[in-house]
C-alpha cells in the first residue's frame, strides 16, 4: 500500500501539535508540507509554531504561511483564545524564535501540489478554511484533481463551542467553509459531534510520552494548561479535536459517517452553523440544490481512536 500524500493546513495550537506529531510518526503518512492560517493565534505565531515543532522533532518539510484574516465580510473581530492555547499558541512553553510576517504562499502551495500529484493529495485542515477557499478561488480546477479533504470542524447535531450555532473553525470564517463544502471535491468533516467525546487525561498523556520519547514529551509539556482548561470546563482530560481528524486519514473504519449536502450560514445570528441536507431526505432542497454530497462523522469508536493515537505517538 502506498503512503498517503498529505498537506496539513493548521493553526498551532496545542491539539494541532498532537495531530502534527501523529502525522510525522505514522508510517503510512508522507507529509508533503504544512500550511498555516490564523485561528488559535495570529498567522505569524502559528507559522513560527509550526516551524518550531518540526525543527524540534528534526523533521524537514516545507512550511507555508497563509491567510491572516477571514474572507467573510464584516466578520466580527476576535481575540485569539489565549485562555486555551496560551499567549504564544503553544501553551506558553518557551519558544526561542520571534514570530515574523511571512509571504502568503499557502494557497499557491496547495494548488501546485495538487496539480503535480493528480488524484493523490489528501488535505487535512484543522483550522479556518480560508486557505482552501482561496486556493479554490485562484484555481477552481483543483477540486477535480485532489484526492479528498478532511476537516476538523462543524457542529451538526450538537451545540457549537463559540456560539450555540457554531464550532470555532467554522465560525472563524464561515464563508470560506461554505465555499469548501460547496466545491466539487469530497469533504469529510470530523465535528464536535465526535471530537468532544475523544479525550486524553493528564495521566494517559504522560504514559504516551514516557513511551514516545522526547518528541512526544514536548507535546505533553505544551498541553498542560490545555488540560487544565478542559478540566475547568468539566471535561476529564483534554479534547483532542485535531488528532481525531488525523486518525480518520489512516483508520476511516473507526468512524461512522452521514452523507449529504452541506451549507454554512455566514450571516446573522446563526453565523457558522453547519447544516446538512441528508441524502435520504425527501422534499425540496432549495439552497442545497446542485451541491455535491459531503460527509460528517456523527459517531465513532472513541476508545479505538485514542488507542491508535497512543500506538502511533507512543511508539508502541
Amino acid at each position: 500500500m502506498g503512503k498517503h500524500k498529505v498537506i496539513f493546513d493548521t493553526d498551532p495550537g496545542v491539539d494541532d501539535a498532537l495531530a502534527l506529531y501523529y502525522l510525522i510518526r505514522h508510517p503510512q503518512i508522507q507529509l508533503l508540507g504544512v500550511t498555516t492560517v490564523f485561528g488559535n493565534a495570529s498567522v505569524a505565531d502559528t507559522t513560527r509554531n509550526a516551524r518550531f515543532l518540526l525543527r524540534s522533532w528534526d523533521v524537514s518539510v516545507p512550511v507555508h504561511a497563509g491567510a491572516a484574516e477571514a474572507l467573510t465580510p464584516d466578520m466580527p473581530s476576535e481575540d485569539f483564545p489565549v485562555h486555551i492555547h496560551g499567549a504564544n499558541g503553544l501553551g506558553n512553553i518557551a519558544i526561542p524564535d520571534t514570530a515574523v510576517d511571512e509571504a502568503d504562499t499557502a494557497a499557491q502551495f496547495v494548488i501546485d501540489q495538487i496539480r503535480a500529484n493528480p488524484g493523490q493529495i489528501r488535505i487535512l485542515a484543522v483550522g479556518r478554511m480560508t486557505n482552501l477557499a482561496r486556493a479554490l478561488q485562484m484555481a477552481p480546477d483543483i477540486a477535480d484533481l485532489v484526492g479528498d479533504v478532511v476537516i476538523m470542524g462543524g457542529a451538526f447535531r450538537v451545540p457549537g463551542n463559540i456560539t450555540p450555532a457554531a464550532e470555532a473553525n467554522i465560525w472563524g470564517d464561515p464563508l470560506a467553509a461554505d465555499m469548501v463544502f460547496g466545491a466539487d471535491w469530497h469533504v469529510t468533516a470530523i465535528p464536535l459531534d465526535l471530537t468532544t467525546r475523544t479525550l486524553i487525561n493528564r495521566r494517559e498523556l504522560q504514559s504516551i510520552a514516557d513511551k514516545g520519547g522526547a518528541g512526544m514529551q514536548l507535546v505533553a509539556d505544551l498541553s498542560q494548561d490545555y488540560i487544565s482548561f478542559y478540566g475547568q470546563a468539566g471535561f476529564d482530560g483534554m479534547v483532542i479535536h485535531d488528532c481525531c481528524a488525523a486518525v480518520f486519514l489512516t483508520d476511516p473504519d473507526l468512524f461512522r459517517l452521514t452523507h449529504g449536502q452541506v451549507r454554512v450560514l455566514w450571516q446573522g445570528i446563526g453565523l457558522g452553523l453547519t447544516i446538512m441536507n441528508p441524502r435520504d431526505r425527501k422534499g425540496p432542497n432549495a439552497e442545497w440544490d446542485g451541491l455535491p454530497l459531503q460527509a460528517y462523522s456523527h459517531d465513532g469508536d472513541v476508545d479505538a481512536i485514542v488507542s491508535r493515537i497512543a500506538q502511533v505517538c507512543g511508539g508502541e
